[in-house]
């Protein structure tokens, strides 16, 4: 059965950095896509990064660019999301999710089409 567990979630004040984690487990496969969703209270989930392992191509949201960064360790089987200058409007729950039967060079940031998520980690930003 395929697991997905995120880890790294803190209270870290404003301009800070931190280091999100994404095992998974129980998956074989070599290609697929995994990517990173957030949802804050009272607002709709929004998509964060996302990243193909075939390719190594990765996708941002608007509102993170130039200050995340989606890597993977192969070996590990897991995913990062390295969060820098973080702004109390990143303060969310952060859910990393797997889109197991993509094969294509391009993710995307559409949550209808990942299948597996993992409880989330919280990231509260303090002014």
């Amino acid at each position: 059965q395929l697991q997905v567990v995120e880890s790294g979630g803190n209270l870290v004040q404003a301009g800070k950095s931190l280091r999100l984690s994404c095992e998974v487990a129980g998956f074989t496969a070599d290609y697929y896509a995994i990517a990173w969703f957030r949802q804050a209270p009272g607002k709709r989930r929004e998509g964060v990064s996302c990243l193909s392992t075939l390719s190594g191509n990765t996708d941002y949201g608007d509102s993170v660019k130039g200050r995340f960064n989606i890597s993977r360790d192969s070996a590990k089987n897991t995913a990062y999301l390295q969060m820098t200058s973080l702004k109390p409007e990143d303060t969310a729950k952060y859910y990393c999710t797997v889109q197991t039967a993509f094969r294509g060079s391009k993710c995307t940031l559409l949550t209808y089409e990942y299948d597996d998520w993992g409880q989330g980690t919280q990231v509260t930003v303090s002014s």
